[in-house]
């Protein structure tokens, strides 16, 4: 939507996208663009099982279908396309992924433009990868970052270990090394689909004039600083790839130290397909950087954390600001992380309750405030409900906001654990 999550309602996991809620999907679509969904879309809410959404307006302008709603089955994924009927494929999920997404690009007129998003699930907790990716990665080899802890905080190993199937792949015990190396193994499988996507482009004649981005929706601190997971201000939680390719128009090669946030991802490409960017997006149009034009770019990025989550070991909602010298990021009440991102790259020193350091967090304390002021942001929309919690949010039944399913809750307190 080119807008934050206060802004379209998606403040949390399982809640549903509201179907009036205007996606580049959508404006693409309208503009004669072939659009495609592939992957993981938990944009539906309500139960993650089965995971069918029916084509219509809760796909918000996704043609061409072969998704889920939620799950981890990264060995045995299982997909939807336009009938109830669940299609479960024996192989590693960014292989399937990517095997739709052939499908879709091979089937795509060549006198028609298209716009395809591939969400594939991995790397994710439970972490694991077929048995040809892992070994190619020694955990009892692999240097930890410098804050790296062992037996940081963790969810238990799923049970028995094993994966159903012919695969017979296994997800490694969390809080080691191991799981490190089981994440660069999936990250080096997805490196060969994304290979495959590009030979594929090649093969039907759209490799130079398709605008491809990879990104991540969030990173991973696997065992640095002591933590796991995602919803971190550090660096390995909240820093991502971004990867724009074009051959016909962007200059290949070069790298732009500069700010770019997943806000800016909808109003950058529709700008660079020659479409009009609604007024109504929150995001930075970085076309001109994209096409080598210019340099300049946001001056500062707006993380956002609206309710608590005790599996990834966030307590309290939280807000902060990355720049291109510092991240910083506060509770409501009290600052909570301040580093000196070029003095201090590896993120070891806090400097958020450093007398020396008062007047920096006094200024990023007013930039903080700013952004959030500017961009309709406010305290006011956490929660410290446990609503992502115990399923609550997707076991029973669909709410578009958070307050919906609190409402239902104190109605039905008979079935809320």
């Amino acid at each position: 939507t080119g807008t934050y999550p206060h802004v379209n309602g998606m403040v949390a996991n399982d809640l549903r996208l509201r179907e009036e809620r205007v996606t580049i999907a959508e404006m693409l679509r309208d503009a004669g663009y072939r659009t495609g969904f592939i992957g993981k879309w938990h944009l539906d809410g309500g139960p993650r099982d089965p995971g069918f959404v029916p084509p219509g307006p809760r796909r918000q302008g996704f043609e061409f279908w072969a998704a889920y709603e939620c799950h981890h089955k990264h060995f045995e994924p299982d997909y939807f396309r336009d009938t109830p009927e669940r299609i479960v494929v024996n192989k590693f999920e960014p292989e399937a992924s990517c095997d739709f997404a052939v499908e879709f690009l091979k089937s795509q007129p060549k006198d028609k433009p298209f716009f395809l998003t591939v969400q594939m699930g991995p790397p994710h907790d439970p972490y694991g990868a077929p048995d040809n990716y892992m070994k190619q990665y020694d955990a009892e080899k692999l240097t930890p970052n410098v804050s790296w802890q062992a037996g940081s905080e963790g969810r238990p190993t799923p049970k028995g270990g094993l994966r159903r199937g012919p695969l017979a792949n296994r997800f490694v015990p969390v809080g080691g090394k191991e799981e490190i190396a089981a994440y660069y193994a999936a990250i080096t499988a997805i490196d060969d689909q994304v290979g495959r996507l590009l030979a594929t482009l090649k093969e039907t004649g759209a490799d130079e004039n398709t605008i491809i981005l990879f990104t991540s929706d969030h990173g991973d601190m696997l065992g640095d600083h002591g933590m796991r997971r995602k919803r971190k201000p550090y660096d390995e939680s909240a820093r991502v790839p971004g990867i724009l390719r074009w051959p016909a128009r962007v200059p290949k090669g070069q790298v732009v130290d500069l700010l770019f946030s997943h806000i800016d991802m909808a109003p950058t490409l529709l700008a660079l397909a020659g479409q009009t960017v609604p007024k109504d997006m929150q995001g930075a149009d970085l076309s001109r950087v994209a096409l080598g034009q210019t340099t300049d770019g946001p001056e500062a990025v707006l993380l956002q954390i609206f309710v608590p989550f005790h599996p990834d070991g966030i307590t309290t909602p939280w807000r902060g600001i990355i720049t291109e010298d510092y991240t910083y990021a506060r509770y409501e009440n009290e600052p909570w992380v301040l580093f000196d991102d070029k003095a201090d790259p590896h993120q070891m020193k806090n400097l958020a309750a450093d007398p020396a350091a008062k007047d920096l967090r006094e200024k990023l304390d007013a930039q903080l405030a700013a952004l959030m002021k500017k961009n309709g942001d406010s305290w006011s929309f956490n929660s410290p409900e446990l609503v992502e919690e115990g399923g609550r949010l997707y076991k029973h039944g669909t709410f578009y906001t958070v307050q919906e399913y609190i409402d239902w809750a104190k109605a039905h307190p008979d079935q809320v654990k």
